[in-house]
């Protein structure tokens, strides 16, 4: 597999080998010993997949206290995916970056503990698939607002009205957010 920084230090774009011919192809999308030789040292207690419409935003979420890395990825259709630097003693705090994750692309990104995240489906029937490194604990999730200035998120809306969630619609500024020291 191939490791590509983000923009801030933490999360990973990861480009699979992936081996194809005229039948179709094959890549492995999880094999701890690769992972923990890259430097991943990861156990993963939860599996999640959803599906979405074109325009669907959902986040940005974080957990605090039990926080969650999570590997993500799309096996059909894509998504704008995003995570937000909510590590306080970071000097990245608040800086976001952006990556498309598509079932054409194959690539998955690393969310670390201490990051929000969410994404913006960009085309119908998108399934996004996660492994998480903690459980779902609903008493500690947060919202961050994914249209807080202070973010900044350019989503790629191109005069789409994004299809939001109420709890998604009920997010936190920044600086009233339950961030991580």
């Amino acid at each position: 597999m191939k490791l590509v920084p983000c923009d801030i230090p933490g999360p990973m774009i990861i480009e699979p080998r992936v081996f194809g011919d005229e039948r179709g192809f094959f890549m492995e999308t999880w094999n701890e010993s690769h992972f923990r030789d890259a430097g991943f040292d990861l156990t993963f207690v939860q599996d999640n997949h959803s599906r979405s419409q074109k325009g669907v935003l959902r986040g940005l979420h974080f957990q605090n206290p039990d926080p969650q890395g999570k590997l993500v990825r799309v096996t059909s259709g894509a998504v704008f995916d995003v995570v937000v630097d909510l590590r306080q003693s970071s000097a990245h705090f608040g800086k976001w970056t952006g990556v498309e994750l598509s079932a054409a692309n194959k690539r998955q990104l690393w969310v670390p503990e201490g990051f929000a995240h969410g994404f913006l489906t960009l085309e119908d029937d998108t399934d996004f698939l996660y492994k998480c490194t903690a459980p779902y604990a609903p008493q500690a999730e947060h919202t961050l607002a994914w249209d807080d200035p202070a973010v900044g998120v350019a989503w790629p809306l191109d005069g789409l009205k994004p299809i939001i969630s109420d709890k998604d619609r009920g997010g936190q500024a920044l600086g009233n957010i339950a961030a991580f020291t």
